[in-house]
């Protein structure tokens, strides 16, 4: 037969190695080890809704690690971006930094690939769990970018979290983003699968990551307003040995503290004080609570009364620890000691604060949980106090407002929902709500409403004069109605004490 030319379009099999004809066929191409160039490829075609392109790809643990650290180290650095001026970085937060989420989406791709997948419509299904996971963490990050480079610029302008029409903007552009990278991640997942009931398994799992990463993991890794150190100070803060002794003498002097607690007297409104500074690291906070506790022991007669719950690293024996066990049994114990239907609680609460409310607690090497506003109406729920004042020292303070608000209540912050407070850095003697409200303002008037009002006028000018950027800080206050009747027999009633 005369040769044409022409030939079959099947490659021909090699004629020197015979076994190939009734060999496996050959596996499809291999990309270098350590390709994460093809892998990002894939991730923004799927965070487009595109079909992934399996060739080549390898889950291997190094691009695995790869894939997984390198957003959420771009998280990390990009909400520190949020934040205009000094910033400190609470590591903790890393051992609980969305590990919970990342672990439901590997039971969403086991539960997708146990069983050996055939693709669909003639594209080639995801190998196995581990490249399925891997696409995952892929596709996240062209999601995290965009974002960045939408939000950072609307923070570092003071629109983020600023209400109006800018604030509006900023959450709008957040949830929208969430939305797309849910979406995204089912899209992928619901390919990945061939039955409907691991399909929608999945689907569930991908939701319940959402929630978890939005709701329960909300500790932020940095903490605004941190002043930068003197020259030459130590930028380290001192630590304390955690012994046994010194465990059991804290625990001895709580009591001791508590059992001097003096009841209430009949026919007057004795006021029960109580700070809280839980963050062990900064000085302003422990002078904060030591000039909040003088003034109400000055202006309410709150001599014996008054308690201090103080963490800080360089005297951990002479306070009562600020935890929230702590917290919780002196709130019970004052209860106790009061007239419920004539007394008021007051409680000063002085920290570094977060957008989810969770009011910052660090005493290393001891692991202290953060306070919420769930959490302490509580325990004055459960402790049967009625009449109560609060008052928070902390960026993003605003939060707390509506959750302890009732007709029975005075809450005061030192900044609104979505800003930071300032002053509470190494070098501040003072926050600049603790000096305005209490060490100015409470010192001339037996009215909280009053010297709220004019601390927030000179917050305002001392915020200006020093250069805050992020906006004002906006202290807030609500007064029940019942509450508001209480604190002004108590101001007729110190007036008179002081023949006035």
């Amino acid at each position: 037969m005369t040769d044409t030319g022409l030939h079959d379009p099947i490659d021909p099999i090699d004629p020197i190695d015979p076994a190939a004809a009734d060999g496996p066929p050959p596996p499809p191409r291999q990309l270098p080890r350590g390709a994460l160039g093809a892998w990002w490829h894939q991730g923004i075609r799927t965070a487009l809704l595109m079909r992934a392109d399996w060739s080549g790809l390898q889950a291997t643990p190094a691009i695995t690690a790869c894939l997984l650290l390198v957003p959420l180290a771009l998280g990390v650095l990009v909400e520190r971006l949020f934040i205009v001026g000094p910033a400190s970085f609470y590591w903790p937060t890393l051992m609980t930094s969305r590990w919970m989420g990342l672990a439901l989406l590997v039971w969403a791709c086991w539960l997708l690939m146990r069983e050996p997948q055939r693709g669909d419509g003639g594209h080639r299904a995801a190998p196995d769990a581990a490249a399925l996971f891997a696409m995952l963490c892929a596709q996240g990050l062209p999601t995290l970018v965009v974002l960045s480079l939408l939000l950072v610029p609307m923070a570092r302008n003071g629109l983020y979290g600023s209400g109006g029409e800018g604030g509006w903007l900023a959450w709008g552009t957040w949830w929208l983003a969430i939305g797309w990278l849910f979406l995204a991640q089912a899209v992928l997942l619901w390919r990945a699968g061939t039955r409907l009931a691991p399909r929608l398994g999945a689907l569930l799992i991908v939701a319940a990551t959402l929630v978890t990463n939005q709701w329960l993991n909300r500790a932020a890794h940095w903490y605004p307003a941190r002043a930068e150190t003197a020259e030459g100070e130590d930028d380290a803060a001192p630590r304390f040995k955690l012994t046994q002794e010194l465990v059991e003498q804290q625990s001895q002097l709580l009591q001791a503290r508590l059992q001097a607690l003096a009841p209430q007297r009949k026919g007057t409104i004795d006021v029960y004080t109580l700070t809280f500074a839980p963050n062990a690291d900064e000085e302003v906070f422990r002078r904060e609570s030591a000039m909040v506790a003088d003034v109400m022991t000055t202006r309410f007669d709150s001599a014996g009364r008054a308690l201090q719950l103080v963490s800080h690293h360089d005297d951990p024996a002479s306070f009562a620890w600020a935890t929230p066990v702590n917290l919780q049994r002196a709130i019970t114990r004052m209860a106790a000691l009061m007239d419920r239907d004539e007394d008021v609680l007051f409680l000063h609460l002085t920290s570094h604060g977060a957008r989810d409310g969770q009011l910052a607690s660090s005493f290393w090497p001891l692991e202290v949980a953060s306070v919420t506003p769930a959490m302490l109406k509580g325990w004055l729920d459960a402790a049967g106090i009625r009449h109560r004042v609060i008052s928070v020292s902390a960026c993003y303070s605003g939060s707390w407002i509506a959750p302890l608000s009732d007709p029975d209540t005075l809450v005061m912050t030192a900044a609104d929902a979505d800003h930071t407070s300032y002053g509470c850095g190494r070098r501040s003697p003072l926050t600049f709500f603790g000096r305005a409200m209490y060490d100015e303002g409470m010192r001339s008037t037996w009215s909280f409403e009053e010297a709220h009002a004019a601390a927030r006028a000179r917050i305002e000018q001392r915020e200006k004069d020093a250069g805050k950027t992020d906006g004002y800080s906006n202290p807030q206050i609500a007064v029940g109605e019942r509450m508001r009747e209480t604190l002004a027999a108590l101001a007729k009633q110190r007036a008179a004490a002081a023949g006035q």
